[in-house]
Order: structure tokens, then C-alpha cells, then sequence
């Protein structure tokens, strides 16, 4: 039973993705909503995002540092296992899962609430396509999420390089020579493809369980809550299923 429910919900997940699409809001309406998106879900993580990212760059290079105990290993390697652990796992990867539970929670109360509030069906009673109205400026805003997790790439080295400058565990010149040592320009495009997998799931799936949730305010929780753990299920599987595919 359980089984048939999930596909169910997979099913109904599609579908929606059908709606969405159907019957635009008028640009002039929709300009405005996008705009609010942006504001909301991308501008609103900057802080959140920059300054997890710096001092995990941070934790980052102190790690390493610590663990090159023997004088044979190059002090660079400092830098390269820096900008290696950030540009391909922990920007892309764990700020999206972060943002997970800071966007997605945020998105599902918002929806859920109108739902409860029966806002969406005023909206369905006006002639407005509810979903497109709702879910489909969410998506045109998270396409900007490329840029975030850009910033935090940045901050992420950034502060590795400050923890192990300013820690004392190698130079300036040292660090920089790591960051450049056997660099491989697809890591990036890898990591900007995973963010744009992320960001359409981070816009559709918390909408998803805020659109289609049923009850009252308790309900509008329990739905943040699932829809997080289901949004960072989701992310941590096809992280896999990516690196697999276009790394091996």
C-alpha cells in the first residue's frame, strides 16, 4: 500500500508539473510576482549561504592543514583539497540541502497557508490558474540560484585561504598554487549543472506538499517538515546518480 502511495504522489507530482505550464498569468501580473520571488528565495539566502560557505571553507583548509603531519607532503595540497571538497561537493550539494530547509520550508508554509486559508481556491474561482500563478514565478526565480551557490563557491575558498594564511599553516603563495594545481574546467560546469537540477527541485517539490497539503495550521508544519526531508532525499540521490553520470 505504502508503495502505491508514493508512486501516487510521483504521479501527482508530474501532473502538477503539466499545470503549471497551462493557462499564464499575464506578464504584467507574473513581472511583479517573479521580482517578489527573487527577493524572497535568492536575495533573502545570500547571508545564510555566504556565511555558512566561509566558514566551512575555513573548517575546510584547517582539516587538511592538520592532517598533513608528514614534512614529504606539499603544503599546496592545502589548497587544492579546498577548492576540490567546495567546488564539487559542498557548495553545489550541502548549501542546496541547507537551502532545503530555508526555501522549501519557507515556500510550503507560504502555499499551504493559502491553502488553508482557502486563498487558492479564491484564486481557482477567479479563473486564475492557481499553479502557474503560485509555483511557476518560484521556478523563473530559482534560476538564479546558479548565482548563489557561485558566490559560495567564492566564500568557500575565501575562507580557506584566510584559515590557513592567518592560522599559520602555509603561505599565501602555497595556498594559490593548490587552487591552481591539476584544475579541471568541466568541475565547474558539473557543478553548475547539479545546481540547476537542485534549484528547479527546490522551487517544484515544497510547492508540491504547500499546494496539495490537506487539513489545518498543524498540518501546514508537518508539510514543511516532509517536504524537507523529502526535497533533501531527493537531492542527496540524484547528487549520486550525476556524479556517477558525468564524472566516471
Amino acid at each position: 500500500m505504502m508503495l502505491i502511495r508514493y508512486l501516487s504522489q510521483i504521479g501527482k507530482y508530474f501532473l502538477m508539473w503539466k499545470e503549471i505550464f497551462n493557462k499564464p498569468t499575464k506578464w504584467s501580473v507574473m513581472k511583479g510576482l517573479i521580482f517578489k520571488e527573487i527577493d524572497d528565495l535568492i536575495i533573502g539566502s545570500l547571508g545564510i549561504a555566504a556565511f555558512i560557505s566561509f566558514f566551512v571553507g575555513g573548517v575546510v583548509a584547517i582539516q587538511t592543514a592538520l592532517n598533513l603531519t608528514s614534512p614529504l607532503i606539499p603544503k599546496y595540497l592545502i589548497g587544492y583539497a579546498t577548492r576540490q571538497s567546495i567546488i564539487l561537493e559542498f557548495a553545489p550539494t550541502f548549501i542546496s540541502i541547507i537551502m532545503a530547509g530555508k526555501m522549501g520550508s519557507f515556500i510550503t508554509s507560504s502555499i499551504g497557508t493559502m491553502r488553508v486559508t482557502e486563498q487558492i481556491d479564491a484564486l481557482e474561482v477567479m479563473g486564475v490558474n492557481s499553479l502557474n500563478y503560485l509555483v511557476f514565478p518560484k521556478i523563473i526565480a530559482l534560476l538564479l540560484y546558479p548565482f548563489l551557490i557561485g558566490i559560495s563557491m567564492f566564500l568557500g575558498i575565501f575562507g580557506g585561504f584566510c584559515a590557513s594564511v592567518y592560522g599559520g599553516f602555509g603561505s599565501s603563495a602555497n595556498f594559490i598554487d593548490g587552487l591552481q594545481q591539476d584544475f579541471i574546467p568541466f568541475h565547474i560546469t558539473y557543478a553548475f549543472i547539479k545546481t540547476f537540477i537542485f534549484a528547479i527541485l527546490l522551487a517544484t517539490i515544497p510547492s508540491f506538499h504547500g499546494y496539495y497539503m490537506k487539513g489545518g495550521a498543524l498540518e501546514v508544519g508537518k508539510a514543511s517538515t516532509v517536504a524537507f526531508v523529502w526535497t533533501s532525499v531527493t537531492i542527496i540521490l540524484l547528487n549520486y546518480i550525476l556524479t556517477q553520470l558525468l564524472l566516471t
